[in-house]
């Protein structure tokens, strides 16, 4: 969209971009400029309504410089994360006609435009939620769709996410996402490959328990830096386990097979915070809480003798859960209420949110009860969580009407 202010001009477009959950992590680097891993992996992106970053890009002649506002903040674009993908971007864009005014800005003009970025993530950032993952997607998708840039091969663009955050690459397609890790030194065949959409595994729900929405202590990217450095284990996982599980976590994805999904999904969740635990000097993104969460799975499962729900837990202490429909969903959810309820001054409307309305969700007491499976031998922590977010599988990065800035003078509004 274009408007005129005070001479000159602007050309702006505003994305919306998800965050995705590994069911098979990645976890180190085997070129840290070109951010290629050391394993392929898998994710799920996730609704964006409930989590997602949104951007607007804008250019101008006035402009004098590449800025930056992160969550209402100006912050450095001198990193060399923006820069590579602000680069990347450049130099593959191509002559675009604005639709409304008829304004051309050739190949030539982008050489030389500044360009403002507003960006502002629904959700806590470097909590472990992969707020990077939806930030550098939604950044790298909004430029490309500002400058007219054309991918030459399948999943160029992605290639150009993974330079900012590697699990970036994956926050470009709905659905179930691979992230194939390449073997090419340039990079060029390290890329994102959608094995399904959104609407393959509808009865899918992902409850998400937000143990905490500070900023984690250790870094992702220093953390798994150690890891490749120190880690035995690491290199056996990434060498001799995560192929094989690859093919199996596929071929369940495909036939929508929740007990080899759930099996595949918790033992690489543990397999990747052993390697933690294997690094020197040994890094803890989970916590007691995170713990009593796994226990509470594994032993609804036991009790049933087929799994109800499956966990993983990316580099924080936040519990991803996953349940085959809506029915067991709701019983998982009030399981969590009754182990984890919330502080005595919190109401349940704003301890359990997000698409509550998916699982017909009500407030009453009855929901908290004590799962008849375990007996009475149990132990209640209350307000141990945050909240509790429900929601999805979900669509891919699209474009916005509604801006972030205000266009009269370039500036978030």
């Amino acid at each position: 969209m274009e408007a005129e202010t005070q001479g000159d001009w602007v050309v702006m477009v505003t994305a919306r971009a998800p965050t995705n959950i590994a069911v098979i992590k990645y976890w180190g680097k085997r070129n840290q400029k070109l951010i290629l891993p050391i394993n392929s992996s898998i994710s799920i992106t996730l609704n964006p309504h409930d989590l997602s970053a949104t951007t607007t890009v804008v250019v101008s002649p006035s402009f004098t410089a590449d800025r930056l506002w992160l969550n209402g903040k100006e912050v450095s674009i001198q990193g060399d994360r923006y820069q590579n993908c602000l680069r990347e971007i450049r130099s593959r864009a191509t002559e675009v006609t604005d639709s409304k005014t008829g304004r051309i800005i050739t190949k030539k003009d982008w050489e030389s435009l500044h360009v403002h970025i507003v960006s502002k993530n629904n959700f806590p950032t470097a909590a472990g939620l992969a707020s990077s993952a939806a930030g550098f997607a939604c950044l790298v998708y909004a430029l490309a769709q500002l400058m007219g840039v054309q991918e030459r091969y399948k999943g160029e663009i992605s290639s150009i996410a993974r330079i900012g955050s590697g699990s970036a690459c994956r926050s470009l397609y709905g659905g179930f996402v691979e992230w194939d890790m390449g073997k090419d030194d340039d990079g060029k065949d390290s890329i994102a490959i959608q094995l399904a959409d959104e609407k393959h595994w509808e009865d899918l729900v992902v409850i998400i328990a937000v143990v905490s929405s500070r900023q984690k202590e250790t870094s992702s990217t220093s953390g798994m830096q150690d890891s490749v450095n120190t880690s035995k284990l690491l290199l056996h996982r990434a060498k001799e386990i995560v192929p094989k599980v690859m093919l199996e976590m596929r071929e369940a994805i495909k036939e929508r097979d929740f007990a080899t999904f759930a099996r595949i999904c918790c033992a690489d969740s543990n397999q990747f915070h052993a390697t933690c635990l294997d690094t020197s000097p040994p890094i803890f993104y989970m916590n007691d809480t995170s713990k009593r969460i796994i226990s509470m799975v594994e032993r609804w499962n036991r009790a049933e003798g087929t799994p109800q729900a499956a966990y993983t837990f990316d580099a924080g202490p936040n519990a991803v859960l996953f349940a085959p429909n809506k029915a067991k969903a709701c019983e998982l959810l009030s399981r969590l209420l009754f182990y984890f309820p919330p502080a005595s001054d919190k109401k349940i409307s704003s301890y359990v949110v997000g698409d509550v309305d998916m699982l017909a969700f009500k407030e009453v007491d009855s929901c908290i009860k004590p799962p008849e499976v375990e007996g009475t031998n149990y132990t209640q922590s209350f307000g141990e969580l945050d909240y509790i977010l429900c929601t999805r599988p979900g669509e891919g990065p699209l474009v916005l009407k509604d801006h972030l800035v205000d266009p009269s003078i370039g500036l978030p509004i």
